[in-house]
């Protein structure tokens, strides 16, 4: 017990754990900036390189998510054998040169293929910074920890519509890629001046590391982890589609231009989703201590409560009255995040952790961001010669059943949650 607990304590003289958050989180801010910039300059690039909801639901999604979940899974296990904090800089660089690349598109296939290099960039940044994270903070905080850096989802996610927004009416949506790209290349090498590896991640024999198909057969056999992966699964689809397709909506449906949508879009983000990943980082951790059923049980019950107040917003008569319905929802909808990706944590042994997080999001990310920003596309072109311009808005109506989904897989994962913990 002496050697595991005095590694983390020279950790925290060389890197204080909040200083390695802050910079996580800013970088994970970067990351959704990179990430959903997208969206709010769907219907710019739309107009101007002729494409359809369906190909830009591709871009959105497959492009993306393809080799971002895939390539997750080998940089996690480099990541668990040398430097987390390498890896993660070193990824930063490779998503934000791509993001700049995005820019100089020509057609489909050419910022089709700069959206790869963004997944695959990606792909060595979450799953280190969870496990890094863990390193950094006893069980007792880590949800919490796991909260904050979550908020880089709505504040990156918010930065990136109203950056985006801001540029693509006042310049054009190319300069609006490139200058969030640059920026993030810029951060990479300040990251890793400032965040270092916990020693015993130096000092560890990689021989001595469990591999990937041992890890993969110790979750295999926990039904919690197949039933927390899909049921995340299952809200990253519809949460990835409706972040995706949402300022398109209000532009088609309600009547915003393009700033006025960003502003709407990501005063939701922000106020809602900062909201929803605190409450959820608090309670998983003060209920989970008590009882670990709760890491699952927190989200199943606000996914449940969320289709109610997102099937008013979407059907709105106007746009004030779905700013306020939206906002509930998009709270309660980032509750999970905290809570899951903290369990997940629990069920391998601290040194397989950033494989076992990139297991999880292979099959979150590539389910919900390849399958939700896709079909939600797929499904607005097909209804369209029924409902004309607001099939989007009825694409959306439609899949709020995979909240519903959501809820019930983690309301099953809550029942062999605590026989599958692993405590540290």
């Amino acid at each position: 017990m002496k050697q595991t607990g005095a590694p983390a304590t020279i950790a925290r003289k060389q890197t204080h754990p909040n200083v390695a958050l802050g910079m996580l989180l800013l970088v994970y801010i970067f990351n959704f900036v990179d990430r959903q910039i997208l969206s709010i300059l769907a219907a710019p690039i739309q107009a101007d390189l002729g494409l359809s909801d369906t190909q830009m639901g591709l871009l959105g999604g497959l492009s993306f998510a393809l080799l971002y979940s895939t390539m997750a899974v080998p940089l996690a296990i480099l990541a668990d054998r040398t430097s987390r904090s390498w890896v993660i800089a070193v990824s930063l660089a490779a998503w934000s040169g791509f993001t700049a690349l995005c820019g100089l598109a020509q057609g489909f296939w050419s910022i089709f293929l700069a959206r790869v290099g963004v997944g695959v960039g990606e792909a060595g940044g979450v799953a280190p910074s969870y496990a890094l994270i863990s390193d950094f903070f006893p069980q007792e905080k880590r949800a919490r920890a796991l909260a904050i850096y979550s908020l880089g989802i709505p504040i990156g996610a918010a930065s990136g519509v109203l950056i985006g927004g801001y540029v693509a009416a006042n310049i054009d949506w190319r300069a609006a890629f490139i200058t969030v790209g640059l920026l993030g290349v810029l951060l990479a090498p300040i990251f890793k001046l400032l965040v270092k590896d916990p020693p015993r991640r130096a000092a560890a024999d990689a021989s001595q590391q469990p591999r990937l198909l041992a890890i993969a057969a110790i979750l295999s056999r926990k039904k919690s982890f197949w039933l927390l992966a899909f049921g995340a699964a299952s809200s990253s689809m519809l949460g990835y589609g409706l972040a995706f397709w949402l300022p398109s909506l209000l532009i088609r449906s309600f009547g915003l231009d393009l700033e006025q949508a960003s502003y709407f879009f990501a005063a939701v983000l922000l106020t809602g989703g900062v909201a929803g990943i605190l409450l959820g980082g608090w309670l998983g951790d003060r209920l989970g201590q008590k009882n670990r059923a709760a890491y699952a049980r927190l989200p199943a019950i606000a996914f449940a409560l969320a289709v109610p107040f997102f099937a008013a917003g979407v059907m709105a008569p106007n746009v004030w009255i779905a700013f306020i319905a939206v906002l509930i929802p998009q709270a309660l909808v980032y509750v999970w995040l905290g809570p899951v990706v903290s369990a997940v944590q629990h069920l391998v042994e601290p040194p397989s952790r950033a494989t076992a997080s990139a297991l999880f999001l292979l099959i979150n990310n590539l389910i919900g961001i390849a399958g939700g920003i896709y079909a939600l596309g797929a499904l607005s072109d097909y209804l369209s010669p029924i409902y004309g311009d607001e099939a989007l808005r009825y694409s959306m109506l439609y899949s709020l059943v995979l909240y519903l989904v959501a809820a019930l897989l983690m309301a099953l994962a809550s029942r062999d949650l605590p026989r599958d913990w692993v405590e540290d």
